[in-house]
């Protein structure tokens, strides 16, 4: 669409900030990025999302949308003329809103334990929850090359963003997600393929590297 503005205020290491970069990426959109400082949010992000105070915002023709989820759905239907990315039956798409939802409510509430863990209790808690939680996703996939079975789409645009924070999860919990679920993360390694994911995932020793900085500022090691 001619004159189109696209404005996405993000944080680097979000992987919820990801899915909306892969999103755009998918359907060849021009945008520009907003890099926030998260301790000291910007003045736009405050405006463009008063409720929540959070990344990622689409704003959208000065039109602000917020929830990655929502706003990954937002493009698919303003732009629904190019690489759909939920699936056109109405089951398949319940579904695919399902599998988006468990990852929302379960893995990043999980793996915050292993990330800002007080304990070794607490580490162990959240390693087995987290291993859990990818063994069920990991059932879902099954053989298939992607969650969308030949196409990339709405549940793997869902989950690759926490690829990049792979590494510091098993570093800091001593375990490997790729002896527990090797399926997973074949399917993992193979979403970087598209340039959509790899130009908007992060290195994942940055990631690392600020988790670790954000722990000792924090008085945790």
């Amino acid at each position: 669409m001619a004159g189109e503005e696209l404005i996405l205020l993000n944080f680097w290491p979000s992987m919820f900030g990801a899915r909306v970069r892969i999103a755009l990426a998918e359907k060849g959109l021009n945008y520009e990025e907003k890099e926030e400082d998260l301790p000291s949010k910007s003045p736009l992000l405050l405006k463009m999302n008063p409720v929540h105070k959070k990344i990622p915002v689409l704003i959208h023709n000065g039109k602000p949308v917020c929830e990655s989820l929502i706003i990954v759905e937002y493009i698919d239907e303003v732009w629904s003329d190019r690489a759909p990315l939920l699936p056109s039956h109405p089951y398949a798409r319940a579904q695919a809103r399902f599998w988006a939802d468990f990852i929302d409510k379960k893995v990043y509430a999980t793996a915050s334990k292993i990330i800002w863990h007080k304990s070794k209790e607490e580490v162990e808690e959240g390693k087995k929850e987290l291993m859990e939680i990818l063994k069920q996703l990991e059932g879902v996939l099954g053989e298939k090359p992607y969650f969308g079975e030949d196409v990339f789409g709405f549940v793997d645009i869902a989950l690759i963003g926490f690829y990049m924070w792979f590494h510091t999860y098993e570093t800091c919990a001593d375990f490997s997600i790729e002896a527990e679920c090797p399926k997973l993360m074949e399917w993992a390694k193979r979403c970087p393929e598209r340039e959509s994911v790899s130009k908007s995932l992060d290195d994942p020793n940055k990631v690392y590297d600020l988790v670790m900085s954000f722990r000792q500022k924090f008085g945790l090691d």
